[in-house]
């Protein structure tokens, strides 16, 4: 059975999982169940499908709740010099909140965006410009499943990219060369090919940088200015042919010049690089790393990356994202056994998993502008400290564990270890209130309630057990499973303080039983299990999922 063919096992709840935690940010116990019993197809369509209902979501907003403004957008406002770096937080909040919310549609929208914004980094602190951000935020969000052509070429000429990336600054008397680098060894061809043989020339980079001369970003951190973009300018323009390398062929580009000279010597030089045969295989080789497996040896190399990379630039797909994300989602080797549980987790994973599974509800931005910030302000500083901001990369390369060697593992390391553990404890002992009636937390009460039958009527049904308890809460947690030492370990010797044999816990959940609103009794459960629960999740941390 051929790696890529489709897996056509019907899901199971371990697969669903497996499908949602890497196509998303982290399932919902309900999205896992969903999911369950479709075939990896039907599955993953309805996850492509539900993109269309992300793709307008409602604008950022104004989230300091002391401002006579709160709650308001601010996009389409005169550009405000001194609310510039709040309001760039607030965009990533605003993304953030997409990527954590709970609405029944779960969607590859906003991890394959978070793929692409890793991949075409711009950076919030170098360009500044709130406006920018949220341009740039945006293009990818459109077009993060439309082409791969048309996403290239729009980014060349993004007014973020021009700032972030010195294209501003590109002309025919000073050529400037960062982008026409970062272009050819980020984010088309790539350096260098799976063998280490080098795919361009210095000589190459210096002709692109040629071809890209001319565009400008404008009005950019200009008080309130209301219009902003970019535009090509034909007198900076570079108008003589630019040769190039027999890596592409000894192409040249024809020099031209007026208005439309920017236009389509870009085009050029992008079909060009994409007519270089490593190009495919280059966003092919990130896509599996992404989505399936850090690692890419010579096999999977021969039998996933080449044949995937063919199809995407075939003439029927023509460079089409959203078939080749199909197929690898759908793939035999995506659900292969020793793919589940082959990548460590970001803190993006771990945490917005962690408030997707337990089911935080995420408030209203329109409505609740004031809690929605309290919780994205835990959310992200949470992950910034564990060494990840989305929209703020920590150079053009993304963040280190997408690109260095050993990869996904480099999330775990001696600052970001302690990080880890104390952000998964904040949901086993509460400590974040997002409003007076909502306590970020695991509802361990509400959940063994909803397991025991005739939960008030203590002499009909017997207690739940301590296996009862495990089997609730580490169901789906993991993703490779606990091993039955392990849950004796977690049982006996957590759980039970290994002094108290498991009769014990059973007449102490009798107990709050019939007692339910006993605060002695009900502190003897939550003790029990929020001890358990603490080393349980300091687990899932640091598994691979």
């Amino acid at each position: 059975m051929g790696f890529l063919d489709t897996y056509s096992a019907p899901l199971t709840e371990k697969t669903a999982a497996h499908l949602l935690r890497r196509a998303t940010f982290g399932p919902t116990r309900a999205e896992i169940l969903n999911l369950s019993g479709k075939s990896a197809s039907e599955a993953v369509d309805i996850l492509i499908d539900n993109a269309s209902f992300r793709a307008s979501p409602p604008p950022p907003v104004e989230l300091d709740d002391n401002r006579s403004d709160a709650g308001q957008p601010f996009l389409q406002k005169p550009f405000d010099l001194n609310r510039a770096t709040s309001y760039l937080r607030y965009i990533q909040y605003w993304w953030i909140g997409l990527m954590t919310e709970q609405n029944g549609f779960p969607s590859v929208l906003e991890k394959l965006t978070a793929f692409w914004q890793n991949h075409f980094v711009v950076t919030s602190a170098d360009v500044e410009d709130y406006r920018y951000i949220n341009r740039y935020l945006s293009f990818l969000r459109t077009n993060a499943l439309g082409n791969f052509r048309d996403i290239t070429i729009g980014m060349t000429k993004d007014p973020g990219m021009l700032r972030f990336q010195n294209g501003n600054e590109n002309t025919k008397t000073s050529p400037n060369e960062n982008y026409a680098r970062e272009l050819q060894e980020l984010f088309t061809v790539g350096q260098k090919n799976f063998a280490g043989s080098y795919n361009y020339t210095e000589d190459d980079v210096k002709a692109a940088a040629r071809v890209l001369t001319g565009w400008q970003a404008t009005n950019y951190f200009v008080p309130a200015s209301t219009a902003f973009g970019s535009i090509f300018n034909p007198e900076r323009h570079d108008t003589d042919d630019k040769a190039f390398s027999a890596h592409y062929n000894n192409t040249v580009i024809s020099g031209k010049s007026g208005n439309s000279a920017g236009d389509e010597e870009l085009s050029s030089l992008v079909n060009m690089l994409l007519s270089h045969p490593e190009a495919p295989k280059f966003i092919c080789r990130k896509l599996y790393r992404w989505y399936v497996n850090p690692n890419v040896n010579q096999d999977i190399e021969n039998q996933v990356i080449i044949p995937l990379a063919e199809f995407f630039a075939s003439p029927i797909n023509n460079f089409e994202i959203k078939p080749v994300l199909r197929k690898l989602l759908t793939s035999n080797i995506f659900f292969d056994q020793a793919n589940i549980g082959a990548i460590v987790k970001s803190p993006s994973e771990m945490m917005i998993g962690m408030i997707r599974f337990f089911n935080q509800p995420v408030p209203d931005i329109t409505t609740e502008f004031g809690p929605f910030r309290l919780m994205m302000d835990f959310i992200a500083g949470s992950m910034n400290t564990m060494q990840l901001s989305f929209l703020n990369q920590p150079s053009v390369f993304g963040s280190l564990p997408y690109y260095q060697t050993g990869y996904s593992r480099n999330w775990i390391n001696g600052t970001s270890l302690g990080y880890r553990g104390s952000r998964s404890d904040a949901m086993v002992y509460p400590f974040v209130r997002i409003k007076p009636d909502y306590l970020l937390q695991i509802d361990v009460l509400g959940r063994l309630s909803a397991i025991q039958p005739n939960f008030g009527n203590v002499t009909a049904a017997p207690a739940i057990t301590c296996e009862k308890v495990l089997a609730e809460f580490s169901s789906n947690l993991y993703a490779v499973e606990l091993t039955q030492v392990q849950k004796d370990f977690l049982i006996d010797k957590i759980m039970m303080m290994n002094s108290s044999p498991r009769t014990t816990w059973t007449r102490e959940w009798d107990a709050y039983r019939a007692a339910p609103s006993d605060v002695s009794k009900q502190n003897t459960i939550l003790w029990r299990c929020r001890a358990m629960l603490k080393y349980m999740l300091r687990m899932a941390e640091y598994q691979l999922f």
